[in-house]
């Protein structure tokens, strides 16, 4: 494989299986080509001008169809959505993040020689290839529903959801199947990857990787196992990665009421839904995965993959689910008709969207903090700029039990019950047995909140408002 790279005025060739050509220079640094050292980091050095030609505010673009981003819509916009939630960092210290993609480069390179049959020729990637195996041994057991995404992530240096939706559309025959170029596949998912915004505690590249494992573990379900297509199981598994694509880390209603120009671009409907499904659609387009199909397929793809994101819309919460528990009384549900196979699509993805509190507490309890630290500085954010404090976003007026005793009780215990209704196996019997635990653990942490929900009738009030918190909750709420 040769790769050809062109920067500014000087034209820098080198080929990957034999090397760099002797003595290259950039700027006022030299290197020779028999120190490995010192290509690996004239690589990196490469890898970073790439990153800053890739990366973007977003990735809605008007050539590709849709209308270009702006900034200002509004006084508060000093707030920079990309660093909302970013900490300082100390003097002289290198970020976290950086370090992640100089490993991951790294990776590349070695990757790309183990490809080629090629030698090792740097001890440097002894660490590495030990991380490498720790990460391909948890892949192995990639449908177990007890799968450690935090510590799958720091195996693979931050690249969670590059590797998992990799494997996963190797692993259905996916990329084969649809003749998909590799190249392409990879730059989608480093792509897709980039663009969600790791500094959000909650909403980040971890939580895509996080639902496109769960949703792995529902299409491995008998029940969809034996009806779903192959081009079913492609959108569960694109639709599972990008449905937050380049989530801002604060939630519908926070964009409304400081006139984003995202609220109005969308009418104040489904905002980051939309949102989400656009910057996806950009990203294929752009590195023309789907290219080699015939138009009309590739606009069917774009057109259901819109569906299923959108339905992770917190405020369409009752439609989908008052829809779901009549096929479900009715007995009526036809996996043999397509429309029928998409709209359990929609149910798993929303169901993957919001599993936190049903899987085991040790990773559950992490969920939960992250996305209540998520909507608590929202709320900090709101006092600074003397706006209405969205529900469940003011650090004094809930606590962490409080919030997700709320969240299980009236989002996530309805939806699981009718799941388990229609999926009654082991799988869907242990999520709703680690729901129970979970509730019951955050009850132990809040002991008033299980007071009051014992009242369960007498607050038809509270009831009614919890849906629309959801925007402020989990996962993928108004995401």
């Amino acid at each position: 494989m040769q790769v050809l790279t062109q920067m500014t005025s000087e034209t820098y060739k080198f080929d990957l299986s034999i090397g760099i050509l002797p003595l290259k220079r950039r700027g006022a640094i030299s290197y020779d080509s028999s120190d490995q050292t010192a290509l690996y980091i004239r690589m990196l050095g490469a890898c970073v001008i790439f990153k800053q030609l890739f990366s973007r505010d977003v990735r809605v673009r008007s050539q590709v169809g849709f209308e270009p981003e702006r900034r200002g819509s509004h006084p508060y916009l000093g707030v920079d959505f990309r660093t909302l939630h970013s900490r300082a960092e100390s003097a002289g210290s290198i970020p976290a993040r950086r370090i992640r993609r100089l490993f991951s480069f790294q990776r590349h390179l070695l990757s790309s020689r183990l490809l080629r049959g090629a030698p090792h020729l740097n001890p440097l990637h002894i660490l590495d290839e030990d991380y490498c195996g720790q990460a391909k041994c948890m892949l192995e057991k990639v449908g177990s529903w007890n799968f450690d995404i935090f510590l799958f992530d720091r195996l693979t240096n931050g690249n969670s959801l590059v590797f998992l939706t990799f494997h996963l559309l190797s692993q259905y025959g996916l990329i084969e199947l649809f003749q998909l170029d590799m190249v392409k596949v990879r730059r989608f998912l480093v792509l897709v990857q980039e663009d969600y915004h790791n500094q959000n505690p909650y909403h980040n590249a971890v939580h895509a990787a996080d639902v496109t494992q769960a949703m792995h573990c529902y299409l491995r379900e008998p029940k969809l196992a034996q009806s779903l297509t192959s081009f079913d199981i492609l959108l569960g598994l694109l639709a599972a990665a990008t449905h937050d694509l380049d989530h801002p880390g604060v939630n519908q209603p926070f964009l409304i009421k400081t006139n984003h120009y995202l609220a109005a671009l969308y009418r104040n409907t489904s905002v980051l839904e939309n949102h989400h499904w656009r910057s996806a659609v950009g990203l294929l387009r752009e590195t023309e995965l789907f290219s080699h199909l015939p138009a009309e397929d590739s606009l069917s793809i774009e057109r259901q993959l819109g569906s299923l994101i959108l339905a992770t819309d917190i405020s369409r919460q009752n439609e989908y689910l008052s829809r779901f528990r009549t096929h479900l009384d009715e007995n009526d549900l036809n996996l043999g008709n397509a429309s029928h196979r998409h709209f359990v699509l929609q149910m798993a993805l929303k169901c993957a969207d919001i599993c936190n509190p049903c899987r085991p507490w040790e990773l559950s309890k992490q969920w939960s903090e992250k996305v209540t630290e998520e909507f608590f500085h929202q709320g900090d954010i709101e006092k600074k700029l003397k706006l209405e404090i969205s529900p469940l976003c003011d650090s004094e007026a809930n606590t962490i039990a409080s919030v997700q005793i709320g969240f299980m009780t009236y989002v996530v215990e309805p939806l699981f019950a009718e799941w388990a209704r229609f999926s009654d196996t082991r799988l869907s019997q242990t999520m709703l047995g680690h729901l129970g635990l979970n509730k019951a653990s955050w009850s132990t942490m809040e002991p008033e909140a299980s007071g009051s929900s014992e009242d369960g009738e007498s607050d038809p009030a509270r009831s009614s408002e919890e849906p629309s918190s959801r925007a402020l909750t989990q996962g993928s709420p108004e995401s």
